[in-house]
């Protein structure tokens, strides 16, 4: 499939390199901005490759209905996706997906199914997929790309890291993504070993998410850890993971606006306080690449509501607005990288 129109738009997004983030810092830091994708993330690149693929062998054809369980972003991608290609789309959600982004993937024409209880051992999560299922039996020829198991969802984000080398003109020593349904981390690690090269790469992962373990806790920012085991994952992927908590997202996000004017979503702000914790660690004159998924406004009823940080973690600015404001340090990466 040629991708003309709005498709072209998405990738070769710019690499910029963070000047105020971290002062006195012993190494360079740069950030992916994949919100200048023409959906506004990083989701639109597996989104479009799943839609292209399914195409291509001709599963799907204009007309057809295409079945999704997403957060926000991925529906978002397809919808947009969907709108240019004549596709019809129903994107099942639950009550974590914003009211802005639902509001978003309806502005192009999709349809938004709603999931109000979680499942018994699955969350949320669980229930959503349980929820495309039923949709997939009672819709003729409807379709399910399936980001949480479908192969083009890594192999999209091959060609994220042949950008960011390209822009830098050399290989990245550490490359930072956050962890959802493990398409970045899959894509990163296997072009990685594909391709032999050195970078370390560090899964910045939420705090209540059970994707390295952890157990599962309530987690209010979306898009960032899952309540299941994500098939696209395998032991390995990463050397080595964070955890972070919601707050450490709000505090991210807000020191990133505040230090160099870049108003991003809550998973980057996850990779940014990742990032603070493991400052110390990294080594001299390091070259670091942390990926930022998508734009702040669809967070403004949360990270960036005053209000809602008031409620949930109470009165927390001078995490961000003073100097004396610190993180949790972390051990050293090369003593957990194996």
């Amino acid at each position: 499939m040629e991708r003309t129109g709005i498709l072209s738009l998405i990738g070769n997004t710019p690499l910029l390199k963070l000047e105020n983030f971290l002062p006195n810092k012993h190494f360079d830091l740069h950030v992916k901005l994949e919100m200048y994708n023409a959906g506004g993330s990083i989701k639109d690149r597996p989104a479009m490759k799943m839609i292209e693929d399914a195409f291509d062998r001709g599963i799907i054809k204009k007309g057809s209905t295409i079945v999704e369980s997403s957060s926000g972003n991925t529906g978002i991608g397809l919808a947009m996706v969907c709108a240019y290609l004549g596709l019809k789309l129903i994107c099942v959600v639950d009550g974590r997906c914003t009211t802005t982004n639902r509001r978003i993937i309806e502005a192009y024409g999709g349809e938004i199914s709603m999931v109000t209880e979680p499942h018994p051992t699955k969350g949320f999560l669980g229930a959503r997929w349980d929820r495309v299922q039923h949709l997939l039996d009672t819709i003729p020829g409807s379709f399910n790309c399936n980001q949480y198991k479908n192969l083009n969802n890594p192999l999209a984000h091959q060609q994220t890291f042949e950008e960011i080398i390209e822009t830098l003109g050399k290989v990245p020593d550490y490359l930072f993504c956050a962890t959802s349904t493990c398409g970045t981390l899959r894509g990163f690690s296997e072009y990685r070993t594909n391709n032999r090269l050195p970078t370390k790469i560090v899964a910045v992962d939420a705090i209540g998410s059970v994707l390295f373990g952890d157990s599962p806790k309530k987690r209010l920012i979306p898009g960032h850890g899952s309540a299941a085991p994500m098939p696209l994952y395998y032991k390995g992927l990463e050397d080595r993971h964070i955890l972070v908590s919601d707050l450490d997202c709000v505090v991210g996000c807000r020191r990133l606006i505040r230090s160099e004017g870049l108003f991003v979503g809550g998973s980057s702000g996850a990779i940014m306080s990742g990032i603070t914790k493991l400052k110390e660690t990294i080594p001299q004159g390091a070259t670091c690449v942390a990926i930022v998924c998508d734009r702040g406004e669809r967070y403004l009823n949360t990270v960036y509501n005053n209000e809602w940080v008031m409620e949930h973690f109470g009165e927390v600015t001078h995490l961000w607005s003073g100097k004396s404001a610190t993180l949790t340090p972390e051990p050293p990466l090369e003593k957990l990288a194996s």
